[in-house]
Order: structure tokens, then sequence, then C-alpha cells
């Protein structure tokens, strides 16, 4: 363990045998990042899915987003979702990448989203909504905000009293023309 005062900051696995090493796959992905070619084959992976951090949801995502998007870009994307790990509880990153799966839904945004509704569920824990369709929706985070506003009862703007700025005011020096 490693304290900052009273503080736990971190916790690492002891490992008994003389030179192991235990990776852990989060204090590599700003590298991975930059590199997303060393991710397939980074021992931090291997150790990660072995640990059931890197669950099968994870690369069912992983290898759509690359069909998707290509092997690089879909892998940075899947990158950016293992970010998202350090704000977000592990089982909602997990639920938001199975939602976002069945929903075809292959960035990072729609599973931060989808995740964070996850929460947001369980937080309230309301009895889950029966799906009308095998296919599930993703709720666009703009169209979410402005549902949950309250309606807008002010009256539409008005440019009445400005008219009396339409008035032409004639300069000093140049003579009034008769019927203006």
């Amino acid at each position: 363990m490693v304290y900052d005062g009273q503080k736990e900051v971190a916790r690492h696995e002891r490992l008994i045998a003389k030179g192991q090493a235990r990776l852990v796959l989060d204090h590599y992905l700003e590298a991975l990042v930059k590199k997303p070619g060393a991710f397939p084959g980074a021992t931090a992976l291997e150790q990660a899915k072995s640990a059931g951090k890197f669950t099968p949801v994870h690369d069912a995502w992983w290898a759509a987003a690359c069909k998707a998007h290509g092997d690089r870009d879909g892998t940075r994307a899947l990158i950016e979702v293992l970010l998202l790990g350090r704000h977000l509880t592990h089982e909602y990153l997990v639920a938001g990448l199975a939602t976002a799966l069945r929903a075809g839904a292959l960035t990072a945004d729609a599973v931060a989203l989808e995740a964070r509704k996850a929460a947001e569920a369980d937080d309230v824990d309301e009895p889950p909504v029966p799906a009308r369709s095998d296919r599930a929706t993703v709720t666009f985070l703009t169209q979410r905000r402005l549902a949950h506003l309250p309606p807008d009862i002010r009256p539409p703007p008005s440019v009445a009293a400005y008219d009396q700025l339409l008035k032409t005011r004639q300069p000093a020096d140049r003579p009034a023309i008769q019927g203006e």
C-alpha cells in the first residue's frame, strides 16, 4: 500500500518470487494511445485479461471497433474507453461497452454515455425498462440534457422596442428633404 499522509493512494499485489513483475494496464495507456500497434501484444494486456480486468466484452467491442474504424483507430478507441476506467467503476464501464456494442455505437463517447446511464440507473434503483427491440438505442448527450430541462414559458423575443431606433436622424450639415 502507498499512502499520502493518512490517505491510501495506491494498493499493489505483493509478489512473492524474485524477478516477478505485475504490470497494470492503466499505467501504460497514455503511451499506448501514441503507439496503438503495441497494444495487442502488450504484457500488461495479457495480465489484465488473466486478472479478469479485460473481459470478453472488451474483446468483442474492440474487434467490432477495429472492423469499423481500422486496426489503429479501433485500438485507439478502445484505449480511450480504458482511460474512462479512471473515472467510472469497472462494472459500469463493462455495461456501457455491452450496450454500445449491441447498439453498434463504436466510439468512446457512446461507451461513456452508456456507462454513466448504467451508473445513474443503479443509483436510482429503478426497475429496468423492457427493450422494444433486440437492438439497444443510444441517446445523444445533447438530446438527453435538453430532455431534462423545464419547458420554456417565456414569450418569444420582440424587436418592437427597437423600432424607435429606426427613425432616421438627419446630420446637422445635411438639409432635410421634404417628405421625410
